[in-house]
């Protein structure tokens, strides 16, 4: 897990050199000094300091060192089933679980008492494998549709988004976060912070690698290693932060894996969410079955993008066996996407495994969400069905990484957020339809304020003058809720 550190740099190295040698803190969460302190949502407690954002210059330094293994593939992770829910204090200054989470801090090596980064060596196998002998039986697929050629003409493009102000709403995951989630959960360190509306009046939240011991930043390093997890939030007041009604647990006082991944580098390291959506009772959710971290920042290397389903409102999921974009060459699109429903369909962005792609669109009816053979993909100026390799004409170009899309019923307007690793910026684009033509891109916030930044998931709940959108940032490896105000 550690080559990530070299993947997730690459808001960093591409197109951000001016940061070359910035140190210290950025930034900081400055809580509302006329709130009542210790009540669910308000801020940082009491007894706990404001977050400050993590220096440039690590406390730990860990260093992975590659070794090759060949092995063969043990075949797909078994689900994770178990369920425990546990009923914790309304109050999140309150630790329920002290026996879990508090503990006396390790003695401090010769390194740190010199005042220099500690150095942690991690060997790590390189999995070569051979195909498993005996795959597992996958049932019968859905019967294959053929969709029509239907004609998609773009729309004029809209003026670039006018942003006014862009604020630091609050630390959401973490120590000293508006929900203490290291403390009530056993999240340290996490990123992302992918947004849906699960139901009327409720927000889930999904996150990508998370750490529950022993949490040294840059990046998701330490111990209890989950590949994503998964809360809920029903505050409308995001002023405050997004708090959090309750997380999947599968413990006491323990976030639960929803994806099992292999756990395996070069085989498949992790599996990470990268979109939502509900449709009736059943929840949705895009993912990514990473193959590798790869050394070249701002890359990885998929297996395929898929999808999974929850119909008990997210504590199990499953993963459609056949819902699923295979990663050939490793240029594929649709390996990371963000799906949106609106009208009687589903329309799902996709790019390649990176954070260098354009972006490509395809669609499909709502009733057919876990078909492959009934989408259509945007193409010379029609959707049109697959035929053999899946390709779209770009709808937005190169580079884009981490995408987040939303219909603003409201104004009837598409909102696209992404990070753009030439510009080193979180940006924003608009469009009256999903083709476009897109707007010019709008920074929301700069490396140049946030240095390592990404991510940039929109809240369903923004409005046209408020937009919110959680960032995560590589030297931290935690989710804040921003607002920038639009005009």
């Amino acid at each position: 897990m550690a080559m990530r550190l070299l993947a997730a740099a690459g808001a960093l190295v591409f197109g951000a050199g001016v940061l070359a040698g910035v140190d210290g803190p950025v930034a900081s969460a400055t809580p509302d000094s006329a709130a009542p302190a210790g009540l669910p949502g308000i801020g940082p407690c009491k007894t706990d300091p404001a977050p400050v954002h993590e220096s440039l210059v690590p406390k730990t330094l860990e260093v992975p060192f590659s070794y090759p293994v060949v092995t063969v593939d043990p075949g797909p992770a078994v689900e994770p089933t178990k369920r425990v829910k546990v009923d914790l204090p309304s109050d999140p200054c309150v630790n329920p679980c002290p026996d879990l989470t508090d503990g006396p801090p390790p003695a401090p090596d010769v390194l740190e008492q010199l005042g220099l980064p500690k150095l942690v060596i991690r060997p790590q196998p390189f999995n070569f494998a051979f195909p498993n002998p005996n795959p597992p039986a996958v049932p019968p697929g859905p019967e294959p549709v053929h969709p029509a050629v239907d004609p998609a003409p773009q729309a004029p493009a809209r003026p670039t988004p006018r942003i006014d102000d862009v604020t630091e709403v609050a630390k959401v995951t973490g120590a000293d976060s508006v929900n203490r989630t290291d403390k009530r959960w056993q999240v340290q360190g996490t990123d992302l912070g992918i947004m849906w509306e699960s139901k009327p009046g409720e927000i889930a939240m999904a996150f990508g690698d998370t750490i529950g011991r022993d949490f040294h930043p840059p990046g998701g390093m330490g111990e209890d290693w989950r590949s994503n997890l998964l809360a809920f939030s029903s505050n409308k007041d995001l002023s405050r932060g997004v708090v959090f009604d309750r997380m999947v647990t599968d413990d006491r006082c323990h976030a639960s894996e929803l994806l099992s991944s292999e756990k395996l580098d070069n085989i498949e390291i992790t599996t990470i969410p990268t979109s939502g959506f509900a449709i009736g009772d059943r929840q949705y959710m895009s993912y990514m079955s990473i193959r590798t971290w790869n050394s070249i920042p701002g890359t990885w290397y998929t297996n395929y993008g898929g999808i999974a389903y929850s119909d008990d409102h997210g504590e199990h999921w499953t993963k459609d066996p056949h819902a699923r974009w295979d990663n050939i060459f490793g240029v594929s699109n649709f390996q990371v996407t963000a799906m949106v429903p609106q009208g009687d369909y589903v329309y799902m962005f996709g790019i390649p495994n990176s954070r260098l792609g354009a972006v490509g669109l395809a669609r499909v009816p709502k009733d057919q969400v876990l078909n492959v053979t009934a989408y259509q993909y945007w193409k010379g100026g029609s959707w049109t069905p697959a035929d053999g390799f899946v390709s779209a004409d770009p709808i937005v170009d190169a580079p884009a990484g981490e995408l987040s899309v939303r219909y603003d019923a409201d104004r009837k307007v598409w909102q696209m957020s992404y990070l753009d690793t030439a510009k080193a910026a979180l940006v924003v684009r608009e469009s009256d339809s999903p083709q476009g033509v897109w707007s010019d891109s709008a920074t929301t916030v700069s490396a140049l304020q946030f240095p390592e930044l990404y991510g940039g998931f929109i809240h369903p709940w923004s409005t046209g003058k408020d937009l919110y959108f959680t960032m995560s940032t590589w030297s931290d490896y935690n989710v804040y809720l921003m607002h920038a105000t639009m005009n």
